[in-house]
């Protein structure tokens, strides 16, 4: 049975010990429409590990997107087939991260310089689900960088049924940049992304790397079939605010930062009292008034006092800048 397409014209990036499921709750009380995807899991983890640690979401984070880690195709065969049982939308296969922890596992960008081995992995997922199987890509590593090269990983992948391709438009240094420096350092190159889709029409192809506005997400949708953002939705996760407006033509306004909080509190209840400390959950709350008078005095107090171990939901309301900015807030989103 053919996989059911996902609507992946904006989707926010896996990042590792960001995009875990309270993050991801949050987000979609911003953002009812934008993809979501998990951190990084690899095959061991999932093989040898605890599944409803890793596993476990929120049926409202859908829809929502498994990434793994790993390069033996009956390993991620078997891991892409829990992800499905436990109802995600989509598997997603690592081929992006430059980090040294994850080449020495023989996954992440160092993929790259396997096509084959890239595509059986591919094929062995497909054959497993029947939800879409995606790849995350860069679009080069090291010296290995010419178009010929990613154009060539990129057919592999299509001839093993790949349903999207998401492409990270920087290269990756395996040696000699930190994570961070391969995020900044590498110049972005767009134009080898929409070259990929002119070459590959019949791909689904989104780019990722640099985009920190909608409108910018916009104007790349006239080019690829999907825009992914990282670090600004996180950072500033209010930049998610309109998505469902601009990017998926919905006529509902987007609610206020503090409609946000107010419905995060009962999932923050809820959690609490199956053990969760409420900082694994207000860390990821930090970036909600970013840019808004009383920013600076929410993230302080929420840091100076979530981590106590009779913290709870009053932390954050406590912390709610004043009640005349949510009101012109209010008439703002009207």
């Amino acid at each position: 049975m053919p996989a059911t397409p996902l609507d992946r014209r904006l989707s926010v990036a896996p990042m590792l010990d960001w995009t875990d499921r309270h993050c991801r709750y949050f987000l979609r009380l911003i953002t009812r429409r934008t993809l979501l995807y998990t951190e990084m899991v690899t095959t061991g983890a999932l093989i040898h590990g605890d599944l409803d640690r890793h596993l476990r979401f929120d049926p409202a984070e859908h829809p929502l997107a498994l990434q793994l880690g790993g390069s033996d195709p009956g390993e991620l065969a078997r891991c892409a087939g829990l992800g499905q049982e436990w109802g995600y939308d989509e598997i997603n296969l690592n081929c992006g991260c430059p980090s040294d922890r994850v080449r020495h596992g023989r996954f992440g960008a160092c993929l790259m310089a396997e096509p084959a081995l890239v595509a059986d992995c591919v094929a062995a997922m497909k054959a497993a689900v029947a939800i879409p199987v995606t790849v995350k890509s860069r679009i080069g590593i090291d010296e290995r960088d010419s178009y010929e090269e990613l154009a060539a990983f990129v057919a592999a992948l299509a001839g093993a049924g790949c349903d999207a391709l998401i492409v990270h438009a920087r290269k990756a240094w395996l040696q000699g940049l930190s994570p961070r420096e391969n995020r900044e350092v590498p110049p972005l190159r767009y134009d080898l992304v929409a070259r990929l889709k002119a070459d590959f029409p019949g791909l689904t192809i989104a780019i990722n790397g640099g985009v920190r506005t909608l409108d910018v997400a916009a104007g790349l949708l006239g080019r690829l079939d999907g825009v992914m953002i990282g670090r600004a939705a996180y950072e500033d996760p209010w930049v998610l605010a309109g998505a469902d407006r601009l990017i998926y033509g919905e006529t509902s306004p987007h609610p206020t930062r503090h409609r946000v909080l107010e419905a995060y509190l009962p999932y923050v209840e809820r959690e609490l009292a199956d053990g969760v400390p409420l900082g694994a959950m207000s860390r990821h709350l930090l970036g909600l008034f970013h840019g808004q008078p009383g920013a600076r005095a929410w993230r302080r107090y929420i840091s100076e006092r979530a981590h106590r171990p009779d913290a709870g939901p009053r932390v954050l309301t406590r912390a709610l800048p004043p009640e005349r900015e949510a009101r012109a807030e209010a008439a703002g989103a009207a």
